[in-house]
């Protein structure tokens, strides 16, 4: 992409590294904007387990992308490319500079590499029914039966991810095509500059640690006690995020709290390390900084550089 293209600043890195803070000040350095990238951020009634920006940091610099769906709401991945990319091309005819920013890979990646996604609705049917086939048979003969239909998909998503699976054998059973077939990736029409963000897992993991206490201390039970009270059963995908899942066992099962508090903490460890994965499958050039050695003012200043120069520039 030339140096006319329109420019799209990428900020990415795991859970709690600090990509709120460092958008925040580039953004107000540079006239920017932020668009979310996170499957968490767009549920309304979730702030605290999902880290939101505070309302303070949301008056600050304009957020898109945050709080757009109520929790019983299943956002595809087509829609969420489809309300980046207007958000994208709003911030730009209002003259700024758009700042994409989260740790939800897919979403990251379905813009930045210009995915074209299957338009197929869901079929809560055939959905039940290949999650009851998961459960009685393992996650690991779904994805067995992916692999016979459509090796290249099956190649792609981990047996684990049981939602991805079913999500492919729905479209090739919905439309008789592979998935992989139809999710072909056209060049997106951005000049794109990718800063990573990256702390050693030994300061890291007690980071998240910590932050998993604050939120405990900031209401995180009494939100979930909320959502559960408002009827968003704790099924639902959005009920899956970390913290939720294990603060819904803790009301609706009894599980004792700090239980449920160790495993929040240990499966948000886990998921940086699903996030590491997924950034380095797919990294298009990331520019990776320890958060302990940025230095805001001067990225900043590297940053307007390249909005200037084009890809002549280096940060």
């Amino acid at each position: 992409m030339t140096g006319d293209a329109p420019p799209l600043i990428i900020i990415l890195g795991p859970t709690g590294v600090g990509k709120t803070e460092l958008a925040i000040s580039l953004a107000g350095a540079l006239g920017g904007e932020i668009i979310g990238a996170d499957s968490r951020q767009i549920y309304k009634f979730m702030d605290i387990g999902t880290a939101k920006p505070t309302a303070a940091q949301q008056a600050r610099i304009p957020h898109h992308l945050i709080d757009i769906v109520p929790p019983d709401y299943n956002l595809s991945l087509a829609e969420y490319l489809d309300a980046a990319v207007s958000a994208i091309e709003d911030v730009h005819q209002r003259g700024n500079i758009p700042l994409l920013v989260g740790g939800s890979g897919q979403y990251i990646s379905a813009v930045e590499e210009g995915w074209s996604i299957p338009r197929v609705p869901p079929d809560p049917e055939l959905r039940a029914e290949l999650e009851r086939y998961a459960a009685a048979n393992s996650r690991a003969a779904l994805h067995e039966r992916l692999q016979a239909v459509d090796p290249v998909a099956a190649e792609r998503i981990h047996p684990n991810n049981t939602r991805r699976v079913i999500r492919a054998l729905e479209v090739q059973a919905l439309t008789g095509r592979a998935i992989s077939a139809l999710q072909v990736k056209r060049p997106p029409p951005w000049r794109i500059r990718r800063l990573g963000l990256q702390l050693p897992r030994s300061i890291l993991y007690p980071r998240v640690d910590a932050r998993v206490d604050a939120m405990l201390e900031a209401g995180l039970v009494d939100e979930v006690a909320g959502l559960l009270e408002m009827g968003y059963d704790r099924a639902l995908p959005s009920m899956s995020g970390l913290g939720y899942r294990e603060i819904a066992a803790h009301l609706l099962d009894g599980s004792p709290l700090d239980e449920a508090i160790e495993r929040t903490k240990f499966s948000t460890h886990e998921f940086i390390r699903g996030q590491d994965v997924w950034f380095r499958g797919h990294d298009n050039g990331i520019l990776w900084h320890n958060v302990e050695d940025v230095d805001a003012a001067a990225l900043a200043c590297n940053l307007g550089d390249w909005l200037e120069r084009g890809d002549r520039a280096t940060c």
